[in-house]
């Protein structure tokens, strides 16, 4: 959420006023301290005009793959992905 507020140019305080809750309160969401309802999401998702998936970074690290070939007529057609 941090990376989405900057890139509207509003501060924390800003959107907390716009969706009616404390400041503190986006503060621990963009942090991960806290969870917010549903229904805040949509709210906010509203408010800075993006998908709400946009309010979530991966902490997943990404699974290296390797890409897996065939041999067909001469030459290396690649066909997918596997994990290494």
């Amino acid at each position: 959420m941090k990376e989405v507020l900057k890139e509207k140019g509003l501060t924390g305080k800003e959107l907390a006023e716009k969706v009616n809750v404390t400041e503190n309160t986006i503060s621990f969401m963009s942090t991960g301290r806290t969870q917010p309802r549903f229904d805040l999401l949509i709210q906010i998702a509203e408010v800075l005009d993006v998908d709400i998936k946009d309010l979530f970074n991966s902490t997943k690290e990404p699974e290296e793959l390797e890409t897996l070939y065939i041999f067909k007529d001469g030459s290396y057609i690649p066909i997918g992905k596997i994990k290494k």
